[in-house]
């Protein structure tokens, strides 16, 4: 949503129309979700099983969605908007009775497969969900409103971060508003709504607006705002590999997903004839080690991690930076 807001501004300034910016957005989108989409044929081609949703079909459609609310109305017009969205959803999770996947009717219950968002995935992508749920997708479409706000919510916060304000003004209320949403947040788990990933609650998609404003707005202050060029250069070698990701977030992403499916697809003869995938073989070192299996599992997530970071630094040494 930040860059959104970044994006258009630069476009603006070029002098695109508002219909050209609209359009450039939903190109953008389009590409995304094919990318995403393509992901999913892997490591079986089949059209009648084919996972729909996916992560960047879902950034893919929220900016789509949120492009002609960005493009055409102001930041109060996005705040009805949001207001909207999320009153939307909750009245749909809690209070619209449908069947669960056994024909039992019920309304408000969150439970996998048994709320809203799950009867419009087996309704609309019947066969076309998460293989392991089967009858919910975690990316589905319902709970694509919400996750709808989070973005607009982002677009907000580039807003204010293109005002005129000074930086330590940006940077205080940032803070603020975060502590806010934070609050708000567990106030909706407690009393009507829990927070929830899988179905991007409201809860969970306000309560992670404010962990995202606390979060950056640190790293605002440090790598940018604060009076002390001592802090800022100490800060931007400190989270430089933070920023080598960022330069390639989406290439990196779809990589990584691409070569963790490999690992998995990619068989391995045995000395006894028998077929392994390769990361199998790969992790079978680290299973041998002396230490608790989450924590070998929690090395090969970090060699893993570390080998997407050798990945990303080459880019960024040789100024590769894809775009789209």
């Amino acid at each position: 949503g930040v860059s959104m807001t970044f994006s258009l501004g630069r476009r603006a300034e070029a002098g695109d129309d508002k219909r050209t910016l609209l359009l450039q957005l939903f190109k953008r989108a389009a590409i995304i979700f094919l990318i995403g989409l393509s992901l999913n044929f892997i490591p079986a081609f089949n059209l009648d099983t084919l996972r729909i949703p996916g992560v960047l079909q879902r950034i893919a459609l929220c900016t789509m969605l949120a492009a002609p609310i960005v493009v055409y109305f102001g930041w109060k017009q996005q705040c009805v908007w949001i207001f909207a969205l999320l009153a939307i959803y909750t009245l749909l999770m809690l209070f619209m009775p449908v069947p669960d996947a056994n024909g039992v009717i019920a309304a408000g219950v969150l439970e996998p497969g048994r709320d809203f968002g799950a009867f419009v995935d087996r309704l609309v992508l019947n066969g076309h969900v998460w293989a392991k749920s089967k009858t919910w997708d975690p990316e589905g479409i319902v709970s694509t409103l919400p996750a709808l706000c989070s973005q607009l919510l982002g677009v907000l916060a580039g807003r204010w971060l293109l005002s005129n304000n000074s930086t330590a003004e940006k940077t205080v209320w940032m803070l603020l508003f975060g502590l806010l949403c934070l609050w708000v947040g567990a106030i909706i788990d407690a009393t009507f709504m829990p927070i929830n990933k899988s179905l991007w609650t409201v809860s969970f998609c306000i309560f992670m607006t404010g962990w995202a404003l606390l979060i950056f707005s640190s790293f605002y202050w440090l790598m940018d705002a604060s009076a002390s060029t001592e802090l800022r250069k100490k800060s931007y070698g400190l989270f430089l590999p933070f920023t080598i990701y960022g330069m390639n977030a989406l290439f990196i992403f779809a990589f990584s997903g691409f070569i963790a499916k490999m690992l998995g697809f990619i068989k391995i003869s045995q000395a006894d004839g028998a077929s392994v995938s390769l990361k199998s073989v790969l992790y079978a070192p680290l299973q041998a080690l002396p230490i608790a299996p989450v924590n070998a599992s929690l090395l090969f997530a970090i060699l893993f991690n570390l080998a997407m970071f050798l990945v990303a630094w080459t880019m960024w040494k040789k100024k590769c930076f894809i775009k789209i």
